[in-house]
């Protein structure tokens, strides 16, 4: 009896040293902090308990050499089992005798998610040379514990992970995996960078590339919250505070989780406020699992709806409390709990076409088209021009409508129903110039342009014989025969106007003249005028130079001779070009009366 006393006694030792505990203050605050602490021998315990507190003290030596599961539970039961405390060779590290259960959950034993309180979460972990391989498989399966507790999807939390050493790699954004199974897998294929420690750097990536728009994060939304959870075990090669302040002020909450030689007050400086809650520490990573239901009560806070509800349907755990929802078909009631039947036709039904509520029940209807059959289910289809319709002249059947069309001699009005009487000449006519309908009968006559009369064929036209100014016109002036009509013309010095009737006074200067040097209009012609230094010719239209002011030395001088021939030749040369262009003009004139 007294050894079973002595190894109860031990028990109880042995589970007092794997629980969650607090470490001295740090600073002004506290760092939660975990560490596998061993129960001291005591020299009044049996031999055989002795050997097994020895064996976890071995253990506690090295992270690589664990105890099982089932040891563990041989030492709670009492059972002294020739396995003692094995050594786990799959899963490195793992010290499960100071761990609860991983998996948060209700009185039945199910598993809770954390599914009411969707955010943004960025792992930052630390890979950099002072992770050892076993252990950096530790934070991943820390990791893969984190995700198992949360509820993954596009509408509910996002993951992605940010890996660094001296460089830093983002190994998978927000916006890549919605479910929980590729997840852990993206998780279980990183690969430490084996380097330095460029925690600062890691952080300054996470906000400008991780937490964007771009990368998956529901920057725009109120209601998700952006969390950074940040593994390390060493001191920061590079400058933590500021960026971490710029990060936190972009709204980002920083959790820092510090891992056997972890920086303690590096950890304060990167952590939001307040930093009881924000900043973790454990010994060794064989613990750092214990983490995960800390993280998932902080996050996700308690799951209320596993605590007990009184939903009669759906219980929906919110952050500090739950609501109710019903299934498909069912309403909630005002007392926010209970279920009324909605919609029979959700619930299921036998209607061809479309199924219509009636209080509890429902009935059939048909589409447009269609009519119900006896079986008050299926649908026929119906006669559309038959059930009625609004067609001025003819209905026709059209799959489930219809559409109207006019007699002969009548086309659709644009409303589609009414007719109205149709344009004959516009059906087809031959009539050689103009057809025109006629409105008692659906008929037409011809008729012929200006200047032509209709032939005998009452279809073709022939050329008039009548003089159109003769018969009337409106020209000011002269009216002037033009085939079948005529134009009208202005008397000399006058023009015609833009409406092609009228005249006005013409600038008989503008309108054309032969004068050498200057022409000056004088009522309805004009005269002209020489520039200075010449006199009018006898023609009153060219013009000869006044020799006499040229020529100011002896007039039998050579030099005087030679200028006066010149200025007879030049003389010549305009009076022979001024007759050529009289010639033109005369020509032109004459043509004109011809036509």
């Amino acid at each position: 009896m007294i050894p079973l006393m002595w190894g109860l006694m031990c028990f109880i030792g042995i589970q007092a040293s794997g629980t969650l505990g607090i470490s001295p203050q740090f600073g002004s605050r506290q760092i939660h902090s975990i560490s596998p602490s061993i129960t001291r021998e005591s020299s009044q315990v049996s031999p055989r308990v002795y050997q097994r507190f020895a064996n976890i003290k071995s253990i506690e030596l090295s992270s690589d050499e664990v105890p099982s599961a089932e040891s563990f539970q041989d030492v709670q039961l009492g059972g002294y089992t020739d396995r003692g405390f094995q050594q786990r060779g799959s899963r490195t590290g793992t010290n499960n005798y100071l761990t609860q259960d991983r998996r948060t959950t209700d009185h039945g034993g199910a598993r809770l998610n954390c599914r009411n309180r969707p955010i943004d979460l960025v792992f930052i972990i630390d890979s950099s040379r002072s992770v050892r391989p076993a252990e950096f498989e530790k934070a991943k399966e820390f990791l893969q514990d984190m995700v198992d507790s949360l509820e993954v999807g596009p509408d509910d939390t996002r993951v992605g992970l940010v890996n660094y050493a001296s460089t830093v790699q983002i190994e998978f954004l927000l916006k890549t995996h919605f479910d929980k199974s590729a997840l852990k897998q993206a998780l279980a294929r990183i690969v430490p960078l084996s380097s330095g420690t460029m925690t600062g750097m890691a952080i300054k990536t996470a906000m400008e590339k991780a937490f964007t728009v771009e990368a998956g994060a529901r920057s725009g939304s109120t209601t998700i919250t952006k969390v950074a959870i940040i593994v390390t075990d060493g001191r920061p090669q590079d400058k933590v505070e500021e960026v971490s302040a710029a990060a936190r002020a972009s709204g980002i909450e920083i959790y820092a989780v510090g891992v056997d030689r972890a920086d303690k007050m590096s950890l304060r400086l990167m952590a939001s406020q307040p930093l009881d809650d924000h900043v973790f520490y454990v010994e060794t990573y064989g613990v750092i699992e214990k983490l995960t239901s800390k993280f998932r009560e902080t996050l996700c806070g308690l799951d209320l709806c596993a605590q007990g509800h009184d939903c009669q349907h759906i219980c929906v755990s919110t952050r500090d409390s739950y609501s109710c929802k019903c299934n498909a078909g069912y309403v909630l009631n005002p007392d926010k709990k209970t279920c009324s039947l909605s919609d029979a036709c959700a619930q299921g039904h036998d209607c061809q076409h479309i199924c219509t509520n009636n209080g509890d029940s429902y009935i059939c209807t048909c589409q447009v088209g269609f009519v119900l059959n006896a079986d008050q289910k299926t649908c026929s289809r119906s006669d559309p021009c038959a059930q009625g319709h609004d067609c001025q002249h003819v209905c026709i059947n059209n799959d489930d409508s219809y559409i109207c069309k006019c007699h002969e001699g009548y086309v659709l009005n644009p409303d589609k129903k009414t007719c109205s009487r149709s344009d004959t000449c516009a059906r087809g006519n031959d009539c050689q110039h103009i057809c025109v309908n006629n409105d008692h009968n659906d008929s037409y006559t011809c008729k012929c342009q200006a200047g032509y009369v209709l032939n005998a064929d009452g279809k073709t036209c022939s050329r008039s014989e009548t003089d159109a100014c003769a018969i009337g016109h409106d020209c000011q002036h002269i009216c002037v025969n033009n085939g079948n009509s005529y134009i009208c013309k202005c008397r000399v010095g006058y023009v015609l106007n833009m409406d092609q009737k009228t005249c006005s006074r013409s600038d008989a200067c503008a309108q054309g003249h032969d004068c050498q040097h200057i022409c000056i209009n004088n009522g309805d012609s004009y005269t002209c005028k020489c520039q200075e230094g010449y006199v009018l010719n006898e023609d009153q239209k060219t013009c000869s130079q006044e020799v006499s002011r040229k020529v100011t030395q002896d007039a039998c001088m050579c030099e005087a001779q030679i200028l006066f021939q010149k200025n007879v030749q030049s003389a010549l040369q305009e009076l022979t070009r001024k007759l050529d262009e009289l010639s033109e003009k005369v020509n032109l004139i004459d043509g004109r009366q011809e036509y």
